[in-house]
């Protein structure tokens, strides 16, 4: 039996010291087992019914707390086989957790590389459908952004409740049946929509990525293993345009969304076949359910198990991500630093191709090329982040806590690249200096793109373990306004002001924000401790 609330020793910290020797220690799923950051709190354990766990969660969301359940008096209470139980995800032998993330990490890449693959060929889209209006234009790319606003807000709590492994597999299916109705469309409304609809489906794996990612491994891995999984998130809408320029240049604009409808096919057989559900909570409801079928002993409990209903825990899920992004300033500010520079992003793919087509005389078979340029800037970036961010996360530490503000001092090259590469794109492209000079300046926004998309995902799972994928949604959602959103004003910005003028505007934006990154560094662990949310 748990203490009363009042009985409860608290440490100087307000966190309540560890228990007693006779308590055996709860899955690590919810996030212990972690390694130099996971010691440090094993000192600040709290001794709680099995009942009582979303309730101390929800107190304790900012950090990764290890509970412990008081179970030694209770043999109706199904738990992990001990720390190294090889059914937990942390234990899976590493070939089991990299199949895993390469099956993710390849949807990751289909579903952005689908928002832009189309760009391309929109010109030919509106000449068959007889529209003129630039507004349409860029929204028939941008509409499928805006579907990452509503998807996550569905598809995080339903991961949360039902687990990882049938969300990855209804919504795979549903963006196969989206992405055909794409290129069956017979007039540019039942594009938008099924472009639109195709955007709920593919932000699947954008918002349960994480959560994965935080199920199978530890805190100090977690950097390049989130690198892996987030290249595929930026990259892939930088490769899309290349490739959809000579196919709809081949073979006409239905064919970007055939050739996606096959790549989701191939990739929809091969997780079902191969992956596998990580989401402790299910797991360890799966081996109760086993249990007691195979004891008869119907009164086992998962220790996961809640008191809540499946339709009270299920709305609770949805509520919270907009929560999270409404009453957590942490997650709010990251979320709208990462909304401004995504929106950027969106703005260049859906004008680059008439900038280059306009300014340099490109053809629009060759056009897709250009994009180039920011996915080489994002790769350079991803392989710098990776390489340094687990290892300066250990050294900044010095051998203590593992505190996930350590991850936001990457942050700042990330800051300086930003608005340089949209100086030399702009003022470039304006005088129409020789081609790879634009271009350049893509790289450069390209890398400071990843080094700040990087270090805020791995902050937030970081420091919302167990609602991980809940914290991404909240990301996703505003970030995914802002792609959906900017791009619409981008012809309208250049027409106004120049692409010189129009791009220094973005930049100062973007300078103007820094202060943000300063705040989050000095202040975000104080910050974050002090707006705990009860979720």
């Amino acid at each position: 039996m748990s203490l009363p609330k009042s009985e409860l020793p608290t440490s100087g910290d307000g966190v309540p010291p560890p228990p007693s020797n006779n308590k055996t220690t709860m899955d690590d799923a919810i996030s212990s087992s972690r390694s130099s950051s996971e010691a440090t709190h094993d000192d600040n354990r709290l001794t709680i019914e099995p009942g009582d766990l979303e309730k101390v969660m929800s107190k304790h969301e900012d950090a990764d707390v290890a509970v412990t359940i008081q179970e030694t008096n209770d043999p109706n209470v199904v738990n992990w086989d001990g720390p190294d139980d090889p059914e937990k995800p942390l234990n899976w032998p590493a070939s089991k957790k990299w199949i895993n993330i390469a099956l993710i990490s390849s949807i990751t890449f289909l579903t952005p590389f689908a928002s832009s693959t189309f760009a391309p060929g929109v010109p030919l889209v509106m000449e068959e459908f007889g529209e003129k209006s630039l507004a349409v234009a860029s929204l028939v790319v941008s509409i499928y952004v805006l579907g990452y606003v509503f998807g996550p807000l569905i598809i995080a709590p339903a991961s949360e409740h039902y687990g990882r492994l049938p969300v990855y597999h209804v919504n795979t299916f549903l963006f196969l049946a989206f992405s055909i109705g794409c290129a069956r469309s017979t007039s540019i409304s039942m594009l938008i929509v099924f472009r639109f609809l195709a955007g709920v489906a593919g932000s699947s794996p954008i918002t349960i990525g994480s959560g994965t990612i935080a199920d199978t491994f530890k805190q100090e891995q977690r950097g390049k293993v989130m690198s892996i999984w987030s290249f595929p998130i930026l990259f892939g809408p930088s490769l899309g345009p290349v490739v959809g320029s000579y196919l709809s240049a081949a073979a006409g604009w239905r064919w970007d969304f055939y050739l996606i409808s096959i790549c989701t096919a191939i990739l929809l057989v091969l997780t079902v076949v191969c992956q596998r559900e990580t989401y402790p909570p299910v797991l360890l409801e799966r081996k109760a359910k086993r249990l007691r079928k195979e004891t008869g002993n119907y009164k086992l409990r998962s220790a996961l198990q809640t008191p809540k209903t499946p339709r009270e825990m299920f709305l609770l899920s949805i509520v919270r991500p907009i929560k999270m992004l409404c009453f957590s300033p942490i997650i709010f500010g990251t979320s709208l630093y990462i909304a401004v520079t995504y929106g950027y992003l969106y703005l260049l793919f859906t004008t680059v191709t008439f900038v280059f087509e306009d300014q340099y005389g490109i053809s629009s078979s060759n056009v897709g090329l250009v994009y180039l340029g920011t996915g080489l800037g994002q790769l350079v970036g991803l392989t710098g982040f990776g390489y340094f961010s687990d290892r300066l996360l250990k050294k900044w530490a010095k051998g203590g806590e593992l505190k996930p503000e350590l991850r936001l001092p990457l942050l700042w090259p990330g800051a300086a690249l930003i608005p340089s590469g949209l100086f030399i794109y702009g003022w470039s492209a304006e005088y129409k200096v020789h081609w790879i000079v634009p271009i350049i300046g893509t790289f450069i926004f390209g890398a400071g793109m990843i080094i700040t998309f990087m270090p805020i995902g791995t902050y937030l799972v970081d420091s919302y373990t167990i609602y991980a994928a809940s914290a991404m949604a909240a990301n996703t959602v505003l970030r995914s306004i802002g792609g959906a959103l900017l791009p619409l004003a981008g012809r309208s910005l250049y027409k106004a002001l120049g692409l010189g003028w129009g791009n220094s505007l973005l930049a100062f934006i973007a300078l103007g924000m820094t202060p943000m990154i300063w705040v989050f560094c000095k202040y975000g662990e104080k910050i974050r401790k002090r707006f705990q949310l009860n979720l």
